[in-house]
C-alpha cells in the first residue's frame, strides 16, 4: 500500500499513492482520483521510500516570570529620594512617632514624622498617607539642612527647626532654649549614632 512510481509501456510515468491489484488490472489511487490500468501496460514499478518523520522539537517551555523586585521600604525610599542617610530619617521617625502613622501630637502633628497640616499643605503631601508623609518629612529635613549648611551646628539647627520651627532657631541663632526641643535634638542624634554603629 506504499506510494509507487509506475513506468508505463508508452514511456510515461505515473505516481500512485496506493496501488491495488484487481485481477489483470491495477487500481491506482492518485492525487486526482482513482484510475485502473491493465497490468500489462506497466513496465516497471518502484516503491517510493517514505521520508522518516521529521522530529519536531517540543516547543520551548515558557520562561518563568521574572521574580518580583523586593519592595523597597518606604522610609528608605523617601530618604534616598531626598538624599538623606536612611538612618537619619529613621532616627527622626522613631523619636517623632515611633513609626506610627496613627500618632497625633497634642499640637495636631500627623503621622510618622509628625507633619503639621499647614506644613503638609506647603509640601503638597497628604500627611495621612504613609508614603507621602515620609516623603514630605524627608524633604522638609533636607530643606532645613540646606538652610543651615554654612553653620557649624548644621544638623542640630535643622533638627531643632524641625521640632520648634525655623523661626525659633533663627531667633536664638541655634537650638532654642526649650527643654522639649533640646531633648528632642539629643534623642535623635543618639538614635542616629546608634544606628550608624550597628554592624551591617
Amino acid at each position: 500500500m506504499a506510494a509507487e512510481v509506475l513506468l508505463l509501456a508508452n514511456g510515461f510515468t505515473l505516481r500512485a499513492e496506493r496501488v491495488e491489484a484487481v485481477g489483470a488490472e491495477l487500481r491506482l489511487q492518485t492525487a486526482t482520483g482513482t484510475v485502473e490500468i491493465p497490468l500489462a501496460h506497466v513496465v516497471e514499478r518502484e516503491t517510493i521510500a517514505e521520508p522518516p518523520p521529521v522530529a519536531t522539537a517540543p516547543p520551548p517551555a515558557p520562561a518563568p516570570p521574572p521574580a518580583p523586585a523586593p519592595a523597597q521600604d518606604p522610609l528608605e525610599a523617601a530618604a534616598h529620594k531626598a538624599g538623606l542617610p536612611p538612618e537619619f530619617l529613621k532616627s527622626v521617625a522613631r523619636i517623632e512617632s515611633a513609626f506610627r502613622q496613627d500618632a497625633i501630637s497634642p499640637k495636631g502633628a500627623i503621622g510618622v514624622m509628625q507633619l503639621m497640616p499647614a506644613t503638609a499643605r506647603e509640601l503638597g503631601v497628604d500627611p495621612h498617607d504613609h508614603e507621602q508623609n515620609l516623603e514630605g518629612g524627608a524633604r522638609l529635613l533636607r530643606d532645613l539642612l540646606l538652610r543651615y549648611q554654612n553653620e557649624p551646628d548644621q544638623v542640630r539647627r535643622a533638627l531643632a527647626a524641625y521640632n520648634a520651627g525655623a523661626g525659633a532657631v533663627d531667633r536664638y541663632k541655634g537650638t532654642p532654649p526649650y527643654a522639649e526641643t533640646q531633648s528632642y535634638v539629643e534623642k535623635v542624634l543618639a538614635e542616629y549614632h546608634r544606628l550608624r554603629a550597628r554592624p551591617r
